[in-house]
């Protein structure tokens, strides 16, 4: 009866919760209370926060439902189908939830009226086309209306995962909403955000999702499902944690402000997680053991810890949702200060940081929660690899190791050390990033073969889901991932991208905005890596060069790479003047841009002059190989090669003194 019951009763009792906190919060934070000027009225203050809410739970359903199909169902089974219809219907409530959000966000901004008149819809549409917060919600919903769309007609289990990548997308603009615990933690804030949100709705949503397929996971399947389930809740765990601890530092700022109403309920919005986090240990201690069995032995449990969980997952959800209508106790901006902001304060939101000095690159950081956590996934999961293999009996080279660790902490100075705190300000420390980023970085990355390790170390499925072992295979086997590691399209992208970024609107975009400034890292990075494995990689790609010409590509790549430096070492022209040039740090914007300039061409060429003596090195090794197999041919044939070649040249000499 209980299994039944849970799968009837657990959302419902999952939302009835979640309201009921979400109201209890508004009341003791102070969200419900009308303002002093401009009174929305008791439908918008009441309702938004109830429409966030559920704008929340649609995204968690959609996301976890997904993220469940991509990596954790049988494709032949009945589950699969059954996820993707609760991931349409979670999209169809995120589409709606997410239309009446933007609407009440209208109406309290605004105050106006609602009519069905034209002056009200074109101060609506106006809102929505011509304001940053209408545009998001317009995105939002736009999103949510495609995947709805999308997760009722496609059944392609390699279309799902770029529909997981839009629902992802979907999340951004939310993301650039909300409380940023002042201008100069914005880029920290919006990114905690983000991940909060995308990683508790992975959570959230894929147990509601086995919830829901309680009828179609017989026999030892809930065991297996579950199983893979704790892996995503754990790291979910984690990152949820993480990007928690970030959002509340930025908001309460002070332990004295914890006794405050928004600290307090941050408070029991970590009580809960903490409930959750002690729920997971119980699933994978005891109950994934027993799920395996075909038994009914430990379900009756195990649903009555799941009911436990819904109701701590609601508990969190509308706290969540009643702290973002919460106001933080933070200390207000002075009205002078504003009005005495220097020109970096305007453009950036922080005042400059220190003049800079050599020592300011390792004394000053600016730590970026998402490279952070990359970083440390990273090295945890390629020594755990290592490690299994260890087990297992199997040997794995400790250069190789050694390589990944040192360029994960390449990665991680270059994303959270001095030159992220100083790159958005000068146009050298920028260049510094771009160079240790595309060339440097890679050339310790790729000899670690993280694609070999990883698919020598993760198990194999045995029914028609894809683990990440699946998903790798099919990439490195997939037509598109053939072109990109092609090494001349590979060259191609690393030549081109130097003057696509920085002369098209993308530099700026990059420059003045965070999700920009992501997007650049991770593409400096992917075609790094990509040239770079095409040269000296020693991971499975569809085609590898000979020698010679992999050399002959690095030289003119090169070529390509030092007469941009050097067009910016002698340019005049200034990239992004109204940017670097209105910092204000009394020094010469064009002499920085020329000093970036020959960081370009001086610092790229220490990284080219390792690839070509690996390449090199690599060319050497492959010819002595080769001459060792072939002495150990002629020593099992007796030489038979060189005995049938000498005696055609003997023919060949007798012929032509009979034909004298």
């Amino acid at each position: 009866m209980m299994p039944r019951l849970a799968r009837i009763v657990g959302p419902a009792v999952l939302v009835l919760v979640a309201l009921v906190a979400l109201f209890t919060a508004l009341e003791f934070g102070g969200g419900s209370t009308a303002p002093l000027i401009l009174d929305p009225g008791p439908i918008v203050r009441y309702g938004l926060p109830v429409a966030k809410l559920f704008v929340n739970l649609g995204v968690a359903g959609t996301i976890g439902a997904l993220t469940m199909t991509c990596f954790a169902l049988d494709t032949t089974k009945a589950e699969f189908s059954k996820t993707l219809d609760i991931a349409a219907a979670s999209a169809a409530m995120w589409t709606a939830a997410a239309a009446v959000t933007g609407f009440l966000t209208f109406i309290a901004a605004y105050n106006q009226p609602i009519s069905i008149d034209d002056a009200f819809g074109n101060v609506l549409a106006g809102f929505l086309t011509n304001t940053e917060l209408g545009r998001a919600w317009l995105a939002t919903v736009l999103i949510a209306a495609g995947l709805t769309v999308l997760c009722f007609a496609v059944r392609n289990l390699s279309a799902l995962v770029f529909m997981l990548v839009f629902a992802v997308i979907g999340i951004v603009p939310m993301s650039l909403q909300g409380h940023a615990g002042g201008t100069a933690d914005h880029d920290a804030a919006t990114t905690a955000i983000f991940l909060h949100v995308l990683f508790a709705g992975i959570w959230l949503g894929a147990l509601v999702t086995i919830v829901f397929l309680r009828t179609r996971l017989e026999g030892g399947r809930l065991g297996v499902v579950l199983a893979r389930y704790s892996t995503f809740a754990l790291i979910c765990f984690i990152i949820v944690a993480a990007s928690g601890y970030v959002s509340a530092e930025i908001r309460v700022q002070s332990l004295g402000n914890l006794l405050t109403p928004y600290g307090i309920l941050v408070l029991i919005k970590i009580g809960a997680l903490g409930a959750l986090g002690l729920f997971g240990v119980g699933q994978r201690q005891f109950f994934i053991r027993r799920m395996r069995q075909p038994s009914s032995s430990g379900r009756k449990e195990f649903w009555w810890v799941v009911a436990a969980e819904l109701v701590f997952m609601g508990l969190a959800s509308g706290v969540a949702a009643a702290l973002a209508r919460t106001a933080p106790p933070r200390p207000e901006v002075p009205a002078s200060q504003l009005a005495n902001s220097t020109p970096a304060q305007l453009l950036t939101g922080s005042p400059l940081p220190p003049a800079l000095s050599f020592d300011k690159y390792f004394t000053l950081w600016n730590f970026d929660l998402l490279w952070i956590l990359i970083c440390a996934f990273a090295i945890f999961f390629y020594l755990a690899g290592v490690w299994r293999l260890k087990r297992r009996g199997d040997a794995w080279p400790v250069h190789r190791t050694v390589l990944w660790i040192l360029g994960i902490l390449l990665l991680f100075y270059m994303t959270n050390g001095g030159v992220n705190a100083y790159e958005k300000y000068l146009f050298s420390a920028h260049m510094l990033a771009h160079m240790t980023l595309t060339m440097a970085i890679p050339v310790l990355l790729v000899p670690a073969a993280p694609i070999t390790l990883a698919l020598r170390a993760i198990h194999k499925r045995t029914d028609a889901s894809r683990g990440p072992r699946e998903w790798i295979m099919l990439a490195v086997h997939s037509r598109i991932f053939g072109i990109f590691a092609n090494p001349l399209v590979a060259a191609g992208l690393f030549a081109a991208s130097l003057w696509e970024f920085y002369y098209t609107p993308l530099f700026s975009w990059a420059t003045t905005d965070h999700v920009g400034h992501e997007w650049m890292v991770i593409h400096f990075l992917a075609v790094g890596y990509l040239f770079v494995q095409s040269l000296i990689g020693v991971d499975p790609v569809p085609f590898r060069p000979p020698y010679p010409i992999r050399l002959l590509i690095l030289l003119i790549t090169m070529a390509f790479h030092a007469f941009f430096g050097l067009a910016l070492l002698s340019g005049t022209g200034l990239l992004l003047a109204d940017w670097y040039g209105a910092m204000g740090w009394g020094t010469s914007a064009l002499a920085d841009q020329q000093a970036g300039g020959g960081i370009a061409w001086s610092v790229g060429e220490i990284p080219t002059l390792v690839l070509a003596i690996v390449v090199a090195f690599m060319w050497a090794r492959s010819d002595e190989r080769d001459s060792k197999r072939y002495d150990r041919k002629a020593e099992r044939d007796g030489d038979a090669e060189l005995v049938q070649y000498n005696a055609m040249l003997a023919r060949r000499a007798r012929g032509s003194i009979d034909a004298e």
